[in-house]
């Protein structure tokens, strides 16, 4: 049975922690006044806060407890899965991300409705629910484990009252709740993983203390080719570099939401090219080295041999770090879990209101009622989420877990979205077999897990029904869905080109003049501070148009700066750009004239910005 660890101030800063972020996202939930604001933020967030909450949304708590455990048993290779996401970023970049920016749509299920129809959205809507609230239940797991280390708890109360927690501010605050509280969690973790990662090698002696105390098999930076059957290569390659990282950057919709968030698919771009070449190769390391260190200190003799490879973040964390230093280290383990969880629960909403309540239930209600919706939704997630803890408890370790799930769940959605963003001739007939038949076929492989074999590149089985050839399940889910949804696409008719204009690769011209209602300003634009005049109107409704902008006014040479015209969307802004988005709004511009070096703006538009009483503002154009 396992022993606590920690002191009182230990426990003391972690309570205070979980306190904070509750306070600290609760407080961002006044920015929410409508579903754009509980969904996307208002869609007004900088490169870098998006970047840095989306550090805190990949590295969940299961990432440290998973991968510490990885690194302890198999050494450095335990980074491969946060270094295979590269070769997505052109095609994320530059094709799907505007894609779905420019389209308006809420929801991955969405954009599969207007690609294809109605079933489709309905099929992938119960794939999607599946994943995020199978998601919720892994990092709820997790944490039941780190704090069964820590504090002794039962594994299902710790996970419930973690379920609790992070119900309460997601459902106030929604995404800017989610992206606040991530930004400071994501600091906080990676810093925390660092940190941990000097205290380890200051203990052994050093870096080359640390390099010596290595096994020769933990020094290789890839893992054995086929196996052993839970972590080798090519099963790692094909599950989490291939389907995992499809299905995470283009249909994970925590992901897609994030991304949405953003003020601008330029702003997009910048984001993830940091995220995926500077801040993942950080998380590696942050979230690795307390198995590498432990394995050190075990060949050292500082740490007992029969450890249990579960629990190795928190046996070292412990065995390293001073009272206080612990509490703050368990802190940032906290930080990984709330941040996940957060993005899952507010994922899980999204989806439940954009693909489910609002088609099928009450299509025409306001929108004040569906945000209300969405604040229940939420906290039902985190307990639906709950629910699903003892499946995941009966695996190996949450490595095997979350390989086996994401393993199952992803290659027939990641074949459909790929095929339909990038190949014109793909049509509802082709993503049905895809989906459905795919979904089939890994249902056929759990059952009689032999048809996996000729994809296992001789890795042993590894277990019976859902255990057996957990990694290579991916590449045979990934191929059947591919073959059905070709074959399927060439026995259907060709889709009409309006029916995929603005939705697939090679239309995204026609996708940013739908977005704006009219002909997209290509030009490249100047950010300009303007001096602020509020205009006041008893009747705010007549300003919005059909997707909540306002008109605003700017006189024509102060529209020559900016190279914008009347109809044009801008960002109007706080000059001090440390809030990266957050005291900003999108709106309209008018074709009338404010005086000359100022911009004419309705008066509550700048309360929902928090932006009343400035004297300047900065002005950008988004398209």
């Amino acid at each position: 049975m396992s022993t606590t660890v920690g002191t009182g101030l230990d426990y003391g800063i972690i309570v205070a922690y979980f306190i904070i972020v509750l306070g600290f996202g609760s407080i961002f939930g006044r920015h929410t006044h409508s579903t754009k604001d509980f969904f996307f933020g208002g869609q007004r967030f900088s490169w870098w806060i998006i970047a840095f909450s989306l550090v805190a949304t990949t590295v969940g708590s299961y990432s440290f407890i998973k991968y510490s455990r990885v690194a302890f048993t198999h050494g450095l290779s335990s980074t491969m899965s946060y270094t295979n996401d590269w070769f997505w970023m052109p095609l994320f970049a530059v094709t799907w991300m505007p894609i779905i920016f420019y389209s308006r749509v809420t929801s991955v299920p969405e954009y599969f409705e207007r690609r294809f129809d109605r079933r489709v959205r309905i099929v992938t809507t119960i794939f999607m629910m599946t994943f995020l609230l199978g998601s919720i239940g892994i990092n709820l797991l997790t944490m039941g484990v780190a704090l069964r280390a820590l504090l002794g708890w039962n594994i299902y109360f710790a996970a419930g009252l973690v379920a609790i927690v992070c119900g309460i501010y997601v459902t106030f605050g929604g995404q800017t709740s989610v992206i606040m509280t991530d930004l400071l969690q994501g600091l906080l973790l990676l810093f925390a993983g660092l940190w941990l990662f000097a205290l380890g090698l200051d203990r052994l002696g050093g870096l080359g203390e640390f390099w010596a105390n290595m096994p020769r098999s933990h020094r290789l930076p890839l893992n054995y080719f086929n196996s052993p059957p839970d972590f080798n290569f090519i099963g790692v390659f094909w599950q989490d570099g291939v389907c995992n990282n499809m299905f995470f950057y283009f249909l994970n919709q925590g992901m897609v939401m994030r991304f949405l968030s953003a003020k601008s698919p330029r702003e997009g771009r910048k984001a993830v090219v940091f995220l995926m070449l500077v801040l993942q190769i950080v998380a590696a390391v942050a979230v690795s080295n307390a198995g590498w260190i432990g394995r050190a200190m075990v060949n050292a003799g500082l740490l007992p041999a029969d450890m249990n490879p579960q629990e190795v973040f928190v046996r070292v964390a412990a065995a390293i770090c001073q009272p206080g230093v612990f509490g703050f280290v368990m802190a940032a383990l906290t930080a990984a879990l709330m941040s996940t969880a957060d993005s899952l629960l507010n994922a899980t909403s999204a989806v439940a209101v954009n693909d489910i309540y609002r088609p099928f239930i009450n299509p025409k209600a306001p929108d004040q009622h569906y945000l209300k919706v969405a604040r229940y939704v939420s906290m039902g997630s985190a307990l639906l989420g709950f629910a699903s803890v003892p499946l995941f408890a009966s695996f190996k370790s949450i490595y095997a877990a979350h390989g086996a799930f994401t393993a199952m769940i992803t290659p027939p959605m990641a074949a459909a979205v790929v095929l339909g963003a990038f190949w014109r001739r793909f049509n509802t007939k082709g993503a049905l077999w895809a989906v459905v038949g795919g979904a089939m076929c890994i249902g056929l492989s759990i059952i009689y897990p032999d048809v996996i074999e000729p994809f296992s590149f001789g890795t042993p089985r590894g277990g019976e029904f859902m255990k057996a050839w957990q990694f290579q399940r991916a590449i045979f889910g990934l191929t059947c869905s591919m073959a059905l949804g070709i074959v399927g696409s060439w026995l259907g008719p060709k889709p009409d080109a309006d029916q995929i204009s603005g939705l697939v690769w090679g239309t995204l011209n026609e996708a940013r003049r739908r977005f704006k209602g009219g002909k997209p300003n290509l030009s490249k634009s100047t950010a300009v501070r303007l001096n602020l005049e509020e205009s006041v109107d008893e009747n705010e409704e007549d300003f919005d148009d059909a997707y909540g902008y306002a008109d605003v006014q700017i006189a024509a040479a102060d529209r020559k700066r900016l190279t914008v015209e009347p109809g044009d969307i801008v960002q109007i802004a706080h000059v001090n750009p440390i809030y990266g988005g957050l005291r900003s709004v999108q709106t309209r511009v008018a074709d009338a004239e404010s005086n000359e070096g100022a911009i004419r703006v309705p008066r509550y538009i700048l309360k929902r910005a928090n932006l009343v009483g400035l004297g300047q503002v900065r002005v950008e154009r988004i398209i």
